[in-house]
């Protein structure tokens, strides 16, 4: 007979894993429903582009991001049927979510990389930088990832045979810290953003100008770079509780992650072929990259001089 507190545990991850069961599905409906709204544009500002970075990592992202919530739902939806899970199963699943979760917040970051690089006018110092704290964050991700992984059996091994709707969701030990390294690194660049934001904000200010293209670039990029990094902090605060809000899965982060990424390089493309150019005569062209000797088309940039304050 099981006691009172026995039961009372099991309600809790019973309604715990009903919560991912019906969070996933609206991540999946925003995504689809944004792809449709989005698609006007997707065909008139990026599909006539020449191939290059730029439009390589919007398809990539916007149908990745597609492809990873329709593996999320498949995959919760699934698990709730009887016999599947295992404790093998619950432990190699949830390895792999966070991997193809990494790959896409990965993804993000390189785009937000080659943003940084261009609004420091193709600093290979800044470049430099990021690249190197990029890797660093790759490599603390897998640290964590494979130091939760070999716990997890045991973790989970009082919960997993309980008749539950999939595998128990249960944090513990440092799972915490999972996403801690890309959370910082995405607070490096969302500084490099404020602080050129920033700088042009100040020399506008001064000399009494009207606002120029490139200082809207900025402004909505400033906001992009700070939305990332705010999901980022908030599934940080939800794995350790302290949001009291019940653990949702990883498919709404997936989708709007995604969907802010592509509507960034979207609303970019249509900034470079609408507004050619800015108050002060400043044009809008794409940055050349060279890597192993070939030179390669980034992401759309302002090209306009930057005043001195």
């Amino acid at each position: 007979m099981a006691s009172a507190d026995e039961i009372a545990a099991f309600i809790a991850l019973f309604r715990g894993s009903l919560i991912p069961l019906h969070a996933c599905l609206p991540g999946l409906t925003w995504v689809i429903h944004d792809y449709f709204i989005t698609l006007e544009d997707e065909i008139r500002y990026m599909w006539p582009q020449k191939r290059n970075i730029g439009k390589i990592m919007f398809l990539w992202i916007r149908y990745y991001t597609i492809a990873l919530l329709i593996f999320d739902v498949t995959q919760i939806h699934l698990f709730t049927r009887p016999g599947i899970t295992s404790d093998t199963v619950c432990v190699a699943m949830d390895t792999i979510i966070r991997v193809v979760g990494a790959i896409s917040l990965w993804s993000i970051e390189i785009v937000m990389q080659l943003r940084v690089y261009a609004l420091f006018k193709c600093s290979h110092r800044v470049a430099f930088i990021n690249a190197t704290l990029f890797l660093a964050s790759i490599a603390g991700f897998l640290w964590i990832l494979i130091h939760n992984a070999e716990r997890r059996r045991s973790v989970i091994a009082n919960a997993v045979h309980l008749p539950l709707p999939g595998c128990p969701s249960i944090h513990s030990g440092i799972e915490w810290a999972q996403w801690v390294p890309a959370t910082a690194y995405e607070g490096v660049l969302f500084g490099w953003a404020l602080y050129k934001t920033l700088k042009s904000t100040a020399g506008r200010a001064k000399r009494g100008t009207q606002v120029s293209l490139y200082s809207l670039l900025l402004r909505d990029n400033l906001f992009y770079f700070f939305a990332i990094a705010g999901l980022l902090v908030f599934n940080n605060l939800m794995v350790v509780g302290l949001t009291k809000i019940p653990w949702f899965s990883y498919g709404p982060f997936h989708a709007a992650m995604g969907i802010l990424t592509t509507r960034m390089l979207i609303n970019l493309r249509k900034a470079t072929l609408t507004e050619p150019g800015g108050p002060h005569g400043g044009t809008l062209s794409t940055i050349k990259m060279v890597s192993v000797g070939t030179t390669v088309s980034t992401l759309a940039a302002a090209s306009v001089p930057e005043p001195y304050p």
